[in-house]
């Protein structure tokens, strides 16, 4: 497996991306398990006015059709919520690096019930990222999440 930091770089570089084109800072990539770069992203929902536009999905569809998912890493910045849990329980995924989960769970807790390996780095600058871009974006955060 590749060194989890290392990796997350790739994921935490999406996500400063997202933040200066004035989006949601959370940034993914999906890996091989010996290191190769599938693809990476991140969250669009706000520059391509697209609710389905999250940062996995967007490295999700870099990475381009695959034969088999179990053998890849996702890798994202925040804890994937119910949609991305979703696509990554479908495609069956067995390795999730998190670079941090304290600012929003997801769907953690049922990717672990379902076998899927969880690595939460709980990285400082993924947090630092988060909670700067929460504080100062609650509106749109909050319909990221589909909270009211």
């Amino acid at each position: 497996m590749p060194d989890p930091a290392a990796i997350l770089a790739v994921a935490i570089q999406e996500a400063r991306l997202g933040l200066a084109e004035g989006g949601i800072p959370i940034g993914a990539a999906i890996f091989r398990a010996d290191g190769t770069l599938l693809g990476s992203g991140h969250n669009r929902r706000v520059q391509h006015n697209d609710p389905s536009a999250h940062g996995e999905t967007d490295a999700f569809r870099n990475a381009g059709r695959q034969r088999s998912y179990r053998d890849l890493i996702m890798v994202t910045t925040l804890a994937p919520c119910w949609y991305c849990s979703g696509l990554i329980r479908q495609f069956g995924f067995k390795t999730v690096i998190v670079g941090e989960s304290r600012t929003f769970q997801g769907g953690i807790a049922w990717l672990k019930e379902n076998g899927i390996a969880i690595q939460d780095l709980d990285n400082p600058e993924c947090f630092q990222m988060m909670t700067g871009y929460i504080r100062q974006n609650p509106e749109v955060w909050n319909e990221d999440i589909g909270e009211d």
